[in-house]
């Protein structure tokens, strides 16, 4: 039986109306939170009908998480272009970018006023590097080259609680007493870098397992968003 319907579009033409349709709704969130941001607020500023977004999502939570996704992906990317060597050197970069990325910084802290009723939903990976497997993989090869101690272990969670310290101490000081972002960074890097590292002069081998573990971070990222970016043509 042949299917009759939408013609097939331009898949170059579908993926950048995809985009156009994320940056609205990234614009919007940011301006009025996610529980007051609607579908229809999306496809007016976007410059769609409402029926085309449900032709890329089925709900708004499936667009909010493509958004979540390509927010990563940039980010990875970023650290990645920035050729970190050490793993103090990676989360410093890390909260550098995140920091000018206000989607990303509000997924780590949990702000409410952002994200409204996602808060309550899931919370997302405390680094958003989705740590796990791989990262595992990655600090045994650093602590075969000597870059990292071995205790007292529990890396992750050390790394976690450093990182989301710094990231939402500001919130609970006085305009004043708030450091600029780029001395927050700085402070993440050199207090991972004390309380894990070995200070040895890092070598190629160390250098290589940290790119290494980004190429693959940014492998799955760009996965993930790839099978989130819209849903296929109905017909």
């Amino acid at each position: 039986m042949v299917k009759v319907g939408r013609p097939p579009q331009d898949p170059a033409r579908q993926l950048e109306r995809a985009h156009r349709i994320l940056d609205a709704a990234a614009e919007l969130i940011l301006r009025w939170g996610y529980d007051k941001t609607t579908i229809d607020d999306v496809a007016k500023r976007s410059g769609v009908a409402k029926g085309t977004i449900y032709l890329h999502w089925k709900t708004r939570d499936d667009l909010f998480a493509a958004l979540l996704r390509r927010e990563r992906v940039r980010m990875l990317e970023d650290i990645r272009a920035s050729e970190p060597a050490t793993v103090s050197e990676l989360f410093g970069r890390f909260v550098a970018v995140m920091l000018r990325r206000p989607l990303l910084r509000a997924t780590l802290v949990g702000d409410s006023e952002v994200l409204g009723k996602l808060t309550r939903m899931k919370r997302q990976s405390v680094t958003a590097l989705e740590l796990g497997g791989a990262f595992d993989t990655y600090l045994a090869r650093l602590i075969e080259h000597g870059a990292v101690r071995k205790e007292p272990g529990d890396h992750t969670t050390v790394i976690g609680s450093i990182v989301y310290g710094f990231v939402a101490l500001p919130d609970m000081l006085r305009e004043e007493a708030r450091l600029p972002d780029e001395r927050i960074a700085e402070l993440v890097a050199d207090t991972i870098g004390r309380a894990m590292e070995t200070g040895r002069a890092s070598s190629a081998a160390a250098t290589r397992a940290t790119l290494d573990f980004l190429d693959a971070m940014v492998e799955i990222a760009r996965h993930k968003l790839a099978d989130s970016m819209g849903a296929k043509e109905r017909v």
